[in-house]
């Protein structure tokens, strides 16, 4: 993958996830934002891991017992 294919997808990723994050929050359904938060970390996780398996990060702690701002 090259550095513009890179920013590419990671504009993508971006753009795709606060997007529907901020559409969820507007509508005031915290859980599903919260969901994709989750989803958005997923995906840069495993665009990162693609990258370099051996220093795949640890497993992302799920935010339900988060407080919200």
């Amino acid at each position: 993958m090259t550095s513009q294919q890179l920013a590419d997808e990671l504009k993508r990723i971006a753009t795709t996830q606060v997007s529907d994050i901020t559409r969820a929050v507007k509508e005031g359904q915290k859980s599903i934002a919260l969901n994709e938060v989750r989803d958005m970390a997923r995906r840069l996780s495993l665009l990162a891991d693609a990258f370099d398996p051996k220093s795949a990060p640890e497993k992302v702690e799920p935010l339900d017992g988060a407080q919200a701002a």
